[in-house]
């Protein structure tokens, strides 16, 4: 504002001086005329001399203006000053940024809209072969593999995948996308070399222990049954009580290396996959079992005849381990339902109980191997505590999925869903 004053204090100075020297040569209005054009062209001259400035970008030196442009080039030079300071402050952090991003464990890649590689870490180089000149090229380009392509396509953030490293067959690496931003996604590489390779010990290990133990416990439990046939009028009772003990112990710890054996086939073998009257397996499974009251005590409802493409004895499994379970933790007095339904292009398989049912907060871990929902009540009632984890893994390796919904003390309901193919 006070610059402005300054200016028009200056604009009234020259009119004085034109009022006082007419007052001696006459001609006032003319005077004021060539004042008006000085002031005018001036102006014009700075006004010009600031457009030229801009058009080159402001940059250089600030020109010098006179008046109340002086002021106005200083503001110029405090906006210039404040954004050099911001831009220098941005470079550190970015540096920064980068420095951070550099020792990261996993390479790190973001993806625009097309999926085109705006920035990538040092890792990123390592792990998937990654060069400063593949920015903006897309990453599907780059990475051919059509796994990957289908997971971009997918948009399936709570998922990741495996794959081999492009660069190295020998990498195993976990990708998961993160989405952010508008049309922004952020794509995670891990390295899990070192953890599959453990994982296919692990289960080589279990594979191999369960097959080598399988032997000895065959005629272990052999020997046993023959000594149990064995007339022991003569025998003490102690003795009778310690072989239907040992026999008991044997059978239990035969169920646990056949279902050991049978997670090992499930997670290293190939599927063969037929066409399957999954209406005749589960009446087959609902009517074969002899123990007593099995099929009394379940309701049967097949509500379609579809045959499914998939294992029918990795299907066989589940459906009895899901049947069983009902079974065992309901009341010997009550009855589950067994159903199989087709809605549009799903497949349903619906096993209900109303049994104790189970705590939410178990849920998401009940289908882990050897997990326990009760320590004291699974030791009253036998099992492997591999039966679930079978069915998850029957399930994965027939692209379905498991639903459960329970209540304490009312019952539970467990839902295979199969995509019909």
């Amino acid at each position: 504002m006070w610059a402005w004053r300054k200016e028009i204090f200056k604009q009234c100075l020259l009119i004085i001086f034109a009022v006082i020297l007419s007052a001696f040569i006459g001609h006032f209005s003319q005077m004021l005329i060539v004042i008006l054009l000085v002031v005018l062209i001036q102006q014009a001259v700075l006004i010009t001399q600031l457009e030229s400035w801009l058009s080159r970008g402001a940059g250089g030196e600030i020109p010098r203006g006179l008046g109340i442009w002086e002021d106005i080039y200083y503001h110029f030079y405090r906006i210039r000053a404040a954004k050099k300071k911001r831009k220098k402050q941005l470079s550190k952090m970015i540096k920064q940024f980068r420095q951070s991003t550099d020792v990261l464990p996993d390479a790190a890649i973001v993806l625009g809209r097309d999926n085109e590689i705006q920035w990538s870490n040092k890792l990123a180089k390592k792990l998937l072969g990654l060069k400063k000149s593949d920015k903006n090229q897309r990453i599907h380009n780059l990475i051919r593999q059509p796994e990957f392509n289908d997971y971009l396509i997918g948009n399936q953030d709570d998922i990741s995948i495996i794959i081999h490293s492009p660069i190295d067959a020998q990498l195993i690496l976990q990708l998961r996308l993160v989405r952010y931003g508008l049309g922004k996604r952020l794509l995670i590489a891990q390295d899990v070399t070192q953890q599959k390779k453990m994982e296919v010990m692990r289960k080589n290990f279990v594979a191999n222990v369960s097959h080598e133990l399988r032997t000895p416990l065959t005629v272990l439990k052999g020997y046993l049954e023959t000594l149990g046939n064995m007339d022991h009028d003569c025998g003490s009772k102690l003795l009778i009580y310690s072989l239907v003990q040992m026999l008991n112990q044997t059978e239990r710890m035969q169920y646990l290396v056949d279902d050991l054996l049978l997670l090992a086939r499930l997670e290293t073998q190939q599927q063969k996959t037929d066409y399957v009257d999954v209406s005749q397996l589960i009446k087959t499974i609902c009517t074969e079992n002899h123990q007593p009251d099995f099929s009394s005590r379940i309701n049967l409802q097949l509500k379609t005849n579809v045959f499914f493409k998939g294992d029918k004895e990795e299907l066989r499994s589940a459906f009895s381990n899901l049947i069983a379970n009902a079974l065992k933790y309901s009341p010997t007095d009550s009855k589950i339902e067994v159903i199989w339904s087709k809605q549009e292009n799903e497949l349903y398989f619906d096993v209900i109980d109303k049994g104790e049912g189970i705590a939410s907060n178990h849920i998401p871990r009940i289908t882990e191997r050897f997990y326990r929902v009760d320590i004291n009540r699974s030791r009253k009632l036998e099992g492997t505590g591999l039966g679930l984890a079978i069915v998850k893994h029957v399930l994965i390796r027939h692209q379905a999925k498991l639903e459960i919904n329970s209540q304490v003390g009312i019952g539970s309901h467990f839902r295979c869903i199969f995509n019909q193919n």
